[in-house]
């Protein structure tokens, strides 16, 4: 989820990396390109004709916020001339920096560090400065392709924190799964770096290879993931048709609210309804959020009967409703699919969704419930800052909470299996550890249990890899070198790309299936 040029708002959770897993096998996914942005709901500034153009405007008319570039530090109504002359000591320290430190300084570096300071004072993930470069990037990322790895991005106890992998990413195609956290590049350590210079560190050219040491909750040890960097384009809008019981269900799949996810959806959604869909199932999972105003704009083609998509409040508690101006209803049932990774403006559309009679099948969602405005500087520079927060049409604030299903339920633990690490060496009998723990759980998915999934890798583990070493036409040693894990890992993508192994959207098409039914 990224910031639009001048005066966007979003209400995403961190930084955009996106990814997910599309063709090929595993082990060939593993090349992943990093890229960044916030969790962010962001409404975009550009028509201030909108309600919400001119909901946004008076947000930042009362922090004094429409001077892309203000000379003069103002404050709004929330400083007083004491907070004003405060400002003095930077100059003071400043002017003492530049007349006695002992080696040559760097200006720009002492402007970026101070203005870095004062945000990171906020103790908010969410409010951040950007470079003139790093604002390059971020733009780039909501408005047209990238290169990366390809996943969002946020930062958490001081780590940087997957949200979610983009669909069809290098990030997706190598096991980088929501929550996982990246504590070094190619070796070198993100500790003490603030989101957009880690951040730095991922990206790089098309081609080039980021060894990842990442923490899995759950894991003990770390993993190492490979991911080749490439170009990430940005298509987030994906439809198809789904044949249950002679119905015909349609499926749109979200994967980030970008600058023309809006106009995307309604052309999907079009197109299945002239194809006579008796029900329709909007997938947000992995989606962290992005634009404000699309996600209002989506809002208006499926909240029914004028109700409420959300509400907005500032910081002295006054509130905004954004209501749908869909004055009917959808002639079939609508349900919609979410997870952990679903975060921000994804979470606006479903908490809209569930509290105007719709159900929400899957997990609860990341938790994101607050609005960011991104203001470009005069170097081009941006701070995107926390300037309100969202609420449920109900006026619920689910931060720190996310939007619970009314159906819930989880996926397989195979879907949360790492790509399998032979970095040591080949796994085999008598080993033990995190990698053999993975690797069970993987032979589990695949149906060749290994009758335990501790972590040791006993007899019965062998004679699990010998009986899918047999049927693969691999040498049957019992033991997992690199042709073993290649097939391992092809076979658990494939598996887990087949529809009938997706238990929340089988869950989705029984919803819908009963729903059609009364």
């Amino acid at each position: 989820m990224g910031t639009p040029e001048k005066g966007p708002k979003d209400t995403g959770k961190g930084g955009v990396d996106g990814l997910r897993i599309k063709g090929g096998t595993l082990a060939a996914l593993l090349g992943l390109t990093v890229v960044f942005t916030s969790l962010f709901t962001m409404v975009a500034m550009d028509s201030e004709r909108s309600l919400l153009g001119q909901t946004l405007s008076t947000f930042l008319g009362k922090f004094g916020l429409t001077s892309p570039a203000p000379t003069v530090p103002n404050m709004g109504n929330r400083a007083a001339p004491t907070e004003a002359e405060s400002l003095k000591k930077i100059y003071e320290v400043y002017g003492l920096i530049q007349q006695n430190y002992l080696e040559e300084v760097d200006t720009q570096k002492l402007v970026d560090g101070a203005i870095t300071g004062m945000i990171n004072s906020l103790e908010d993930p969410y409010s951040v400065y950007m470079d003139p470069k790093s604002a390059e990037q971020f733009t780039e990322s909501i408005h047209s392709s990238f290169q990366g790895i390809g996943a969002e991005v946020t930062m958490e106890g001081g780590k940087v924190t997957i949200v979610s992998p983009f669909k069809g990413s290098p990030a997706e195609k190598a096991g980088l799964r929501p929550n996982d956290q990246v504590v070094s590049v190619n070796g070198e350590s993100l500790e003490g770096l603030d989101l957009y210079q880690a951040v730095l560190k991922i990206r790089g050219e098309k081609g080039t290879e980021a060894k990842l040491e990442v923490i899995r909750p759950g894991l003990k040890d770390p993993l190492t993931v490979t991911v080749v960097r490439d170009d990430i384009p940005l298509e987030t809008v994906y439809s198809e048709t789904i044949e249950k019981n002679g119905k015909k269900f349609g499926k749109i799949e979200v994967t980030q609210f970008s600058t023309n996810t809006g106009t995307r959806f309604k052309e999907e959604l079009d197109k299945l309804e002239k194809d006579q869909v008796e029900g329709l199932i909007i997938d947000l999972r992995g989606n962290p959020g992005g634009l404000l105003n699309v996600v209002v704009d989506m809002g208006h083609l499926l909240v029914p009967n004028k109700g409420v998509i959300l509400q907005v409040e500032d910081t002295s508690g006054q509130r905004e409703v954004m209501a749908s101006n869909f004055t009917d209803k959808k002639p079939y049932p609508i349900t919609v699919l979410i997870d952990k990774g679903s975060a921000s403006a994804s979470e606006i559309l479903a908490g809209a969704l569930k509290e105007n009679g719709y159900k929400v099948v899957g997990e609860t969602s990341f938790g994101k419930g607050t609005v960011q405005n991104s203001m470009e500087l005069g170097d081009k520079s941006q701070v995107k800052m926390t300037i309100a927060k969202w609420l449920t049409p109900s006026g619920d604030w689910i931060h720190k909470r996310g939007v619970e299903p009314t159906v819930a339920i989880e996926q397989p633990k195979y879907y949360a299996a790492a790509p399998i690490s032979l970095e040591e060496g080949a796994l085999k009998f008598d080993q033990n550890g995190e990698q053999i723990h993975n690797l069970q759980v993987i032979l589990d998915g695949l149906g060749f249990p290994p009758g335990r999934t501790d972590g040791y890798f006993d007899q019965k583990t062998v004679t699990a890899v010998k009986a899918f070493q047999k049927l693969n036409n691999l040498p049957i040693t019992g033991e997992v070198d690199e042709k073993t894990a290649t097939q391992l890992q092809e076979q658990l993508v494939k598996k887990m790309k087949d529809p009938a192994h997706d238990l929340q959207l089988q869950a989705a098409i029984q919803v819908l299936d009963k729903e059609t039914k009364k």
